[in-house]
């Protein structure tokens, strides 16, 4: 496989940008290797600068639910753009999108729109202090919710694979306000409240978890965290940035039947657009100024462009439940097929799937948290990156990452991607 043009590309950006990309995962540092540089997509492909095709698994981190350039998002950015990317005021789309989300999202009365993950998490913890007069926060550890202060403790994903939980720059005050307990352990949850009754405002999580790896919640794990947090008066907040109309159209709330207080969005809810979005109880919500005293406020929020490629893809999926059907099905596909692939090979390795979300871990233990992820063989699951890619398949350059399916997978690229990972897992165990 060429990948000059890949080469010379990460030299230069290394000269002008913090370890050559604008997120640490996208460095390779996991796996081996140079980034590739993308040129272009389409559909279920990825094609880099050399000219290298590749099935994409991740699809944007998941957004491109609808696989790449797909033409009813395309023709409503193109729409939106011939009449100005911004206006910095109200405009038509910003209601339709809000009243959209709050008739999809079973928990969401009220919404505001901002313009990524982050800053919805970190406004809602915002609005759920202010709402309770509390200062701490739980959180789970592996979740990772942005890169705001309050969650750079124990967070999973690209801190993850670094190995590098807590980032210097957050402050003492700030780590303490912020409690740690592992996910699938309510017993955890509850003695924390306990020893902290009165002062938690919120409990924040990934309801499936993404960003240590897929990782499912055990049989009444989030419906024993409702009842807690009713109980000791605590805003249970959802973090749906992947999730989100990814796993239902009502995010995995809906899949699971259990109501947060609030919500946070993005991926899927702009487009594959920069877009995030926070909301929930009428009474919370409005706290957030001008309707209450907590100050929240973006240039940007509201995109004319992040707004119209969101409408479009989200009715899309309200129009047609069968892309859900098409999506979970290629995932349940490829997640035993790959399993199968690894025992017959001899690797040890275990997956989580829920719908079009999976992980391949590479250790033979059944992965509920944190700690049990941390057992992965990452430099295995790096060897295995590099062979399906030479392959043609773009897997998550992370072991601590989920794939996402896109409707644009047919039987065609399914094939190739089982084909493709026998190979690789019969080459790791000769």
């Amino acid at each position: 496989m060429k990948r000059d043009s890949s080469k010379v590309l990460f030299d230069r950006a290394k000269q002008v940008i913090p370890g050559g990309v604008n997120s640490p995962v996208r460095a390779f540092r996991a796996v081996g290797g140079n980034p590739l540089f993308m040129s272009h997509a389409r559909g279920a492909y990825l094609f880099d600068e050399d000219g290298n095709q590749f099935i994409d698994m991740i699809n944007s981190w998941g957004p491109m639910i609808l696989g790449h350039a797909h033409p009813v998002v395309e023709e409503a950015v193109k729409k939106a753009l011939a009449g100005s990317p911004s206006f910095g005021a109200p405009t038509r789309r910003e209601v339709e999108m809000a009243e959209l989300i709050c008739a999809l999202v079973p928990s969401i009365e009220q919404v505001r729109m901002v313009n990524s993950g982050t800053e919805a998490t970190m406004a809602a913890i915002r609005v759920a202090r202010g709402y309770t007069g509390r200062d701490k926060i739980i959180k789970m550890e592996g979740c990772y919710h942005g890169h705001a202060d309050s969650f750079l403790i124990a967070a999973g994903s690209g801190a993850m694979t670094f190995g590098v939980p807590d980032s210097p720059g957050v402050t003492k005050g700030v780590a303490n306000d912020t409690l740690t307990v592992p996910f699938n352990n309510l017993t955890a949850v509850e003695n924390t409240l306990k020893e902290n009754e009165g002062q938690v405002a919120a409990l924040i999580l990934e309801p499936v978890v993404g960003n240590m790896g897929c990782v499912v919640p055990a049989e009444g794990y989030l419906q024993g965290l409702r009842k807690l947090c009713t109980q000791y008066g605590v805003v249970l907040i959802f973090d749906e940035v992947m999730t989100g109309f990814r796993l239902a159209l009502g995010g995995a709330q809906e899949l699971y039947g259990v109501k947060p207080d609030m919500t946070t969005l993005g991926k899927i809810v702009g487009g594959g657009l920069p877009v995030g979005a926070y909301g929930g109880k009428k009474e919370i919500m409005s706290c957030v100024s001008p309707a209450g005293p907590v100050y929240q406020a973006g240039t940007l929020s509201g995109n004319p462009l992040a707004m119209a490629a969101g409408m479009a893809l989200l009715t899309y999926l309200k129009d047609h439940p069968e892309v859900y059907k098409n999506i979970n099905n290629a995932g349940s596909r490829l997640a035993t097929g790959l399993l199968a692939q690894a025992k017959a090979a001899g690797v040890k390795a275990s997956v989580n799937q829920v719908g079009s979300m999976f992980t391949l871990f590479f250790t033979d233990v059944v992965v509920t948290d944190y700690d049990s992820a941390k057992k992965s063989d990452t430099v295995l699951f790096g060897k295995y990156f590099q062979r399906m890619l030479e392959q043609g398949i773009y897997l998550a350059p992370s072991q601590f990452e989920a794939m996402f399916i896109s409707n644009t997978l047919g039987e065609k690229e399914l094939d190739k991607i089982l084909e493709a990972s026998e190979l690789s897992f019969k080459d790791l165990s000769n």
